[in-house]
């Protein structure tokens, strides 16, 4: 039972599925839910204390603060694979060790606010490129050296559309897990 608790508690809306089919209805929700999660965040993180920004959302895991400089990290990461993918043929992008990325000072001292406004900037670039995609855009496929097979353009953005849900649902719980009665 604690071994189900701590998944749920690190997958509070479940472990990405890939899905077997994409429709475009696929692609627009899931580029709305792209681009409205600067605003999302927003909602929920700016005016916290520094207290409540180094709630967990589980034990052993990153504070809030982290969460938030990690979706930064992560999402110019995706924004760089979307357009080498676009502009070269079949790239081998690079991958970034996100755990040792959340450990550095940029990640645990740094204010949100930061983080906060790379997010509202790049989230704008990103979904302007995210609606200029067609049907052949979104075929187009990248190699990320750890996975078995090459992901395509949909997939990143079912992926990412998760992740930004995924860390959404931590910070929600790490207040909620937090809160004082």
């Amino acid at each position: 039972m604690q071994s189900q608790n701590l998944k749920d508690l690190k997958y509070p809306i479940g472990k990405f599925v890939k899905p077997e089919t994409i429709s475009e209805g696929d692609i627009k929700t899931w580029v709305t839910d792209i681009e409205q999660f600067p605003n999302r965040l927003n909602k929920l993180v700016p005016y916290l204390s520094a207290s409540e920004l180094n709630y967990r959302y589980r034990p052993d895991g990153w504070t809030i603060k982290q969460v938030v400089h990690h979706c930064a990290d992560s999402h110019m990461n995706s924004f760089i694979r979307f357009k080498l993918c676009l502009t070269e043929e079949l790239p081998t992008i690079k991958p970034f060790n996100d755990s040792k990325w959340a450990e550095l000072p940029d990640a645990t001292e740094a204010d949100i606010s930061t983080s906060l406004k790379l997010i509202e900037g790049l989230h704008a670039r990103w979904t302007v490129l995210l609606k200029s995609l067609d049907a052949s855009d979104l075929s187009k496929q990248y190699i990320h050296p750890d996975k078995a097979q090459p992901l395509s353009l949909s997939d990143s953005i079912a992926l990412y559309a998760w992740h930004c849900n995924h860390h959404l649902a931590h910070i929600k719980q790490a207040l909620e897990n937090n809160k004082e009665d």
